[in-house]
């Protein structure tokens, strides 16, 4: 993906879905969302795409209660060039997973901390909806 068809004139595309999850897969750090109780938190995390779903690790804490007490989460990812950029957001629901064969294949993916501190929860994000923009940056006079 690139920004070829945006020029000054039309300087934002709305992106496809299959344009948001090419984009996601090119990346590997996003912002996870959750909310509780009226507070929410925003959460750096790396993660790996695979087959409409992402995944990501954490350790017990803050991250790991609120979406387990509210599986409903936003994930977003952006990426700016010189001239050009964009944003994917996903809204979906969130859930631990429990089985040994499935973390097996996520961690197959390369699903790996970049914080050298142990973090035993995967975490897979179904996506309910996604939505993505890609702007060129036009130049002030």
């Amino acid at each position: 993906m690139t920004a070829d068809n945006l020029t000054p004139l039309t300087p934002v595309e709305v992106l496809t879905e299959p344009q948001c999850w090419e984009l996601l897969a090119q990346q590997q750090l996003g912002r996870l969302v959750v909310g509780q109780s009226g507070r929410v938190d925003i959460f750096p995390v790396n993660y790996v795409c695979d087959d409409h779903h992402l995944y990501f690790r954490t350790a017990e804490g803050t991250k790991l209660v609120e979406l387990t007490l509210d599986d409903q989460v936003l994930f977003e990812v952006d990426h700016i060039d010189t001239d050009s950029g964009w944003s994917v957001v996903v809204r979906g629901t969130a859930q631990v997973l429990t089985s040994f064969t499935e973390m097996s294949r996520i961690d197959e993916l390369g699903l790996q901390s970049w914080i050298p501190t142990p973090k035993y929860n995967i975490v897979n994000i179904t996506a309910t909806e996604i939505t993505g923009r890609s702007v060129y940056f036009t130049q002030q006079a």
